[in-house]
């Protein structure tokens, strides 16, 4: 169990995919560059079996913007795309409505 004051330190905002890229040095990994509003991050995802590179371009994912930085196969990854996984399926979890990149999640 966590409490409301360790949940409120996560910040959660829209991004929307701008670039999508398979890493090279990784099968199950792809290299998104995501808009957040004010700045542009590059995000590390284990989603290339679940969603190929040209799918991705334009959708709008839910960030966790405020992790600390992770270094995946030699990439640096600023942030983690939600996703919700039951079984082998993988789905992003997206905005269900039209909503600004950068906009905040609660």
């Amino acid at each position: 169990m966590i409490t409301l004051e360790d949940f409120l330190k996560i910040e959660l905002k829209v991004a929307q995919i701008v670039e999508a890229k398979v890493h090279p040095n990784a099968d199950k990994l792809l290299i998104l560059t995501v808009d957040v509003g004010a700045e542009r991050k590059e995000i590390v995802a284990g989603i290339a079996p679940h969603y190929p590179v040209s799918e991705l371009s334009g959708k709008r994912v839910i960030l966790v913007n405020n992790l600390q930085p992770a270094t995946l196969r030699g990439v640096v990854s600023n942030g983690m795309i939600l996703a919700a996984k039951d079984g082998e399926t993988l789905s992003l979890v997206v905005p269900d409505r039209p909503v600004a990149p950068g906009a905040g999640v609660r």
